[in-house]
């Protein structure tokens, strides 16, 4: 195949067996090496580390594989998520410069942000559900 079949077949979101599998494993290799930077925002102890980027990838490929349909729907939730890792990199150079930063202040700030996207999502589909009975 050339490199301008690879494109259309791309383009017209038909992919094969095999593409679907190697992008699950890019998806999943990505996730873990950042889980392990993230990590670090957390904790020190390897073995929490281990276990953490374990189950993440276990959750990653559920979600990957089955999920992604109710996932999308939440128009916000990738917007969260992103603000997130943010704060997280925040926390983690705030860190690095010498701050003081509480071990449960990520997990809080991950909580609420996420949880606040969350929230702002499922009021728009009620928004959208109105909308749609009138």
């Amino acid at each position: 195949m050339n490199a301008e079949e690879n494109e259309k077949e791309l383009a017209s979101g038909h992919l094969t067996d095999i593409s679907k599998i190697i992008f699950l494993e890019l998806i999943d290799t990505t996730f873990s090496i950042d889980g392990v930077l993230g990590a670090f925002a957390f904790t020190i102890s390897v073995p929490l580390i281990l276990i953490g980027n374990g189950i993440g990838a276990l959750v990653v490929r559920y979600v990957t594989v089955k999920g992604v349909e109710t996932v999308k729907k939440y128009r916000f939730l990738k917007n969260g998520a992103m603000y997130s890792i943010g704060f997280l990199g925040l926390i983690m150079l705030a860190e690095s410069l010498g701050s003081e930063v509480q071990s449960w202040i990520s997990p809080l700030v991950t909580l609420v942000v996420v949880g606040l996207f969350f929230w702002l999502s499922k009021r728009e589909l009620k928004v959208e559900k109105k909308k749609g009975e009138i």
